[in-house]
């Protein structure tokens, strides 16, 4: 008699959060199969922090596509283009200050987020919230993703909107385009990456943070070097890892700290080592 293949599920991986110190988790993989396995109640909006940039990205590059700006736009004195900008490249400071000269240092900065969405603001005519709304959230289905805030870190979203997007990005922007915000900016950048400390180097594409050899980082162990995403001071994450095939979404009522430091590594590996023993 034949064996029976029984459907692949996160299940040791969801049963972790049960140790976790949050009262609203919400998570959601998907397999290399295209199967999608949710924990919790994917239709909680939750504060996203800084994933919020992953979506504010996206409506850059869509106006670039559009021919409304281009990323070698320059943006101040010094230089900076919106690539600069989008890879944290800039030398601007989350507070507006500058710190260094643009392509010499990978500076984390809010601020360079907020810059680029007032470029597209006005080159379009558009407020930013508008424009990513009508060109990112309603042709992607995403009713209950909002921009509440800055460009940088005011979203809020669903782990449902979310894996709608992660479905859907990739046919609204060309190919090469989501080539280019996926791989690595000026990859020799040395820089701080938040929570982390000091990343030599610290690599980012034009938008998501890329994993690289980083240690010690968010992501687990065993997820490749070209996986992509970004985690947020709200207790969010999200990661797409392209040699596995996988990505998983974890949603909190808990701001990051030093709880999430081990838990967070943990449960992506707990998912990917699952996945490989099916695959062997």
């Amino acid at each position: 008699m034949a064996r029976r293949r029984v459907p692949w599920a996160p299940v040791k991986a969801f049963e972790q959060f049960v140790e976790w110190p949050c009262q609203m988790i919400a998570a959601g993989v998907v397999a290399p199969d295209g199967s999608v396995h949710t924990h919790g109640n994917v239709d909680h909006r939750f504060p996203l922090a800084s994933v919020t940039k992953i979506l504010t990205a996206t409506a850059i590059h869509l106006a670039a596509e559009e021919g409304t700006l281009t990323l070698e736009d320059t943006h101040d004195d010094e230089g900076a283009t919106l690539a600069d900008l989008l890879g944290h490249a800039s030398g601007i400071a989350s507070t507006g200050e500058r710190l260094d000269h643009p392509g010499r240092r990978r500076i984390y900065s809010n601020a360079g987020y907020e810059r680029a969405a007032n470029a597209l603001e006005i080159a379009s005519e558009m407020t930013f919230r508008d424009y990513l709304t009508e060109g990112v959230f309603e042709p992607l289905h995403m009713p209950s993703t909002k921009l509440v805030g800055s460009p940088a870190h005011g979203a809020e979203s669903t782990v449902s909107d979310l894996l709608t997007f992660l479905g859907g990005f990739k046919g609204l922007l060309a190919p090469s385009t989501v080539e280019a915000m996926t791989t690595p900016y000026l990859p020799e950048l040395i820089g701080v990456l938040p929570g982390y400390g000091r990343q030599a180097p610290n690599t980012w594409g034009l938008g998501p943070e890329i994993r690289g050899l980083k240690s010690p980082h968010w992501t687990g162990s065993l997820n490749s070097a070209a996986t992509w995403g970004h985690f947020g001071a709200a207790g969010t994450f999200l990661w797409v890892d392209p040699e596995a095939a996988t990505s998983m979404i974890v949603l909190t009522d808990r701001d990051f700290g030093d709880w999430a430091i081990q838990r967070w590594p943990a449960v992506s590996d707990v998912v990917l080592a699952e996945l490989d023993v099916v695959a062997s």
